[in-house]
């Protein structure tokens, strides 16, 4: 065999190989979708946005940040979603959760399918969370964005955890349905991973129910005299006023002693942006109640 007979099958293998290659680039999703909040801000928040998603507006008001392009299309309901609008958008991936599995048969018939699941009763999501930032990163052909992401949020915890410091009563994070009921939220949520990684106590130690307990009654809350009580927004309009009013709210131990904490909206099943949002919220809020009662 020549050597110019070499050289020439040498060029063809590595031609094939960036042959290879080039298609495998081309598989690289570039125009995501999703009906899930959580992928939704994940998606956002590696600088993937999705060309359509669900509920805008609402994200927009509850879960608020990362920002939503105007670019994205709104699908509607989450658990109702313009398959036709979806369509339109072209997705070339949707990326779903556990929440909608009902839907996948439908959406595949638009795009391949890819889905996670982040909430389960009894585990703790934090993991999860992680795993699926990278996989989805991961999926999109940008790693590196998600261990930016992952590494950003954990360092963020830590800087706020040092801000804290020791705090020695527990929390009770509550989010109130009405001025009568509320629903807790326990290890296993979004919300009781930051939490405890913050440094902090979950006065809620009853098992809950894909995160959270509800609806509960106002009067529990007298089972917690020691703890701050954290209300998490959105909070239902005239729910605070009626609470004022309320003999039996101005009574409970922790309302007596000024230990209710009220937040801005958070998305109680959200991701990794959702828990560094919260956990901001959170230190602020503590902060500000302890300079209170110095001063």
């Amino acid at each position: 065999m020549s050597v110019g007979h070499r050289i020439s099958r040498r060029a063809i293998v590595a031609a094939a190989l960036a042959l290879s290659c080039g298609r495998a680039a081309a598989t690289v999703p570039k125009r995501p979708a999703t009906l899930d909040w959580a992928i939704l801000e994940t998606l956002l928040a590696l600088g993937h946005p999705p060309v359509a998603a669900t509920e805008l507006i609402q994200f927009r008001e509850i879960a608020v940040e990362p920002p939503v392009p105007a670019s994205v299309a709104d699908l509607g309901l989450r658990g109702l979603p313009n398959l036709e609008t979806l369509l339109f958008a072209r997705p070339d991936i949707i990326f779903n959760s556990n929440f909608y599995a009902g839907l996948e048969s439908r959406l595949k018939a638009i795009a391949p399918v890819e889905s996670f699941s982040l909430y389960k009763p009894g585990v703790a999501p934090w993991e999860p969370m992680v795993a699926m930032t990278r996989a989805i990163a991961a999926r999109l052909g940008d790693a590196g964005a998600g261990e930016a992401l992952i590494a950003g949020t954990e360092g963020e915890f830590a800087r706020l955890r040092a801000r804290l410091g020791v705090v020695d009563r527990p929390v009770l994070p509550i989010n109130l349905g009405d001025a009568r009921h509320f629903r807790a939220f326990g290890f296993d949520s979004m919300i009781g991973e930051a939490i405890s990684r913050l440094g902090l106590a979950n006065a809620w130690s009853v098992d809950t129910s894909y995160s959270a307990t509800a609806p509960v009654g106002i009067e529990v809350l007298a089972q917690h005299p020691q703890a701050w009580i954290v209300v998490i927004g959105p909070t239902p309009p005239d729910v605070e006023r009626v609470l004022e009013r309320s003999a039996f709210w101005r009574a409970l131990p922790a309302v007596a002693a000024g230990r209710v904490l009220w937040l801005g909206p958070v998305n109680p099943f959200g991701a990794l942006p959702s828990a560094r949002r919260f956990a901001g919220l959170l230190t602020q809020a503590l902060d500000e109640a302890r300079d209170k009662a110095r001063g």
